[in-house]
C-alpha cells in the first residue's frame, strides 16, 4: 500500500464558514492549506449558512462522531408569509400568506418545538430515500415523503423582530436538527408560512464561531508553518467524554486495540470514556473492571 501524500498532521481547525461554499469545499481547502494527509468535518452546513465548521485533520477524524453528537447553537432569521420549495431563500416561493402573527403568538408557538420533538427534514436535504439523496429526487420533480425523525431541542427563543415580515431566533439542539424544518413548521403552526433567510452556527460542542479562522486568513497562511497555530488538539473533540488516565505500560496495549489497565477516577462500569497518557489521547473505549476496552485508538 502506497504512502499517503501530505503531512501526518492531527488536530481540529475551527473555520468560520462564509456563505456560498459547501462544507466539502471548505474541508478540501483546509486539507490543501495544511498539506494534510486526511481531513473531515463534523456537521454539514448548507452553502448559504455561515459560522462554525469544525474540520478534523489526521487522527482527529476519529473523534468526529463525538462533535457530531454534541449540542449545537444556531442563530437564524425567518421570513414570515412565504413558503419555499427548499424551506430557505434559495428556493422558489410556492405559497404566500397575509397573516403576520404578534410577537406573543410567536413566543407561545415556540414552546411546541422544545424538548423531544419529531422533525421531518426538508425535501431538499441529504437524507437518503431508498438509497438516493432527497435533494436529487426533489430536483428531478419526484413526489416522495420523508419520515419524521427524533430531535432534541434544548432551547428555542425569539431574539428579535426586525420588521413585521421577519423574526430572529436562536436554537440549541442535538444531532441532526434542520433549522429550515423549524422555520417551515413554525410558519405552518402560526398559519402564516415561513422560511429561513439567514443562518449562522454560533457554536458546536466546544468550538465557537468567534475563535474560527476565516477563509481569507486560511488562504493567506496556506502552506506556511504559521497556520499550525490555529490547530486545536484532537483531545478537544473528546470534551464531552469522561477522561481516564493510563500507566505507561498500558499505552502500547491500548494502541494495539487490546484491553489494558487504567486509573478510572469516577468513571463507572460500562461507561464510554477516553484514556490519556501525559495529557495525550491514547484510545476511546468502554471502562470495565479496571480496564479500558478500546474501540478507537490514536497514534500520533
Amino acid at each position: 500500500m502506497g504512502k499517503r501524500k501530505g503531512r501526518a498532521i492531527s488536530g481540529w481547525l475551527v473555520v468560520d464558514k462564509p456563505a456560498g461554499l459547501t462544507s466539502t469545499a471548505v474541508v478540501n481547502k483546509v486539507k490543501w492549506a495544511f498539506d494534510a494527509q486526511k481531513a473531515g468535518h463534523a456537521g454539514t452546513l448548507d452553502p448559504a449558512a455561515t459560522g462554525v465548521l469544525a474540520v478534523a485533520l489526521g487522527e482527529a477524524t476519529k473523534t468526529v462522531p463525538y462533535i457530531t453528537d454534541a449540542l449545537k447553537c444556531y442563530a437564524f432569521t425567518v421570513r414570515l408569509g412565504q413558503a419555499t420549495n427548499t424551506d430557505d431563500a434559495e428556493g422558489e416561493v410556492i405559497a404566500t400568506s397575509d397573516i403576520r402573527p404578534e410577537d406573543a403568538a410567536i413566543k407561545e408557538a415556540l414552546n411546541a418545538f422544545v424538548g423531544d420533538v419529531m422533525q421531518v427534514p426538508p425535501a431538499y436535504s441529504a437524507v437518503k430515500i431508498d438509497g438516493e439523496r432527497a435533494y436529487k429526487r426533489a430536483r428531478d420533480g419526484e413526489e416522495f415523503e420523508i419520515a419524521a425523525r427524533p430531535l432534541w431541542v434544548e432551547e428555542l427563543v425569539m431574539t428579535g423582530r426586525p420588521d413585521v415580515d421577519h423574526v430572529t431566533l436562536e436554537m440549541t439542539c442535538g444531532k441532526g436538527g434542520y433549522v429550515r424544518s423549524i422555520a417551515r413548521d413554525l410558519g405552518q403552526a402560526l398559519g402564516c408560512l415561513g422560511h429561513v433567510v439567514t443562518l449562522r452556527r454560533l457554536w458546536s460542542g466546544p468550538f465557537t464561531a468567534e475563535e474560527g479562522i476565516t477563509l481569507e486568513a486560511l488562504d493567506a497562511g496556506a502552506k506556511s508553518p504559521d497556520l499550525d497555530r490555529w490547530l486545536r488538539p484532537l483531545e478537544d473533540g473528546l470534551a464531552d467524554l469522561p477522561e481516564v488516565r493510563c500507566p505507561a505500560d498500558s499505552v502500547a496495549r491500548l494502541r494495539n486495540g487490546n484491553p489494558a489497565m487504567v486509573y478510572p477516577g469516577d468513571v463507572e462500569f460500562g461507561e464510554d470514556c477516553w484514556a490519556s497518557y501525559e495529557g495525550k489521547a491514547v484510545a476511546v473505549g468502554q471502562y470495565r473492571s479496571g480496564e479500558l476496552h478500546p474501540t478507537r485508538v490514536f497514534v500520533v
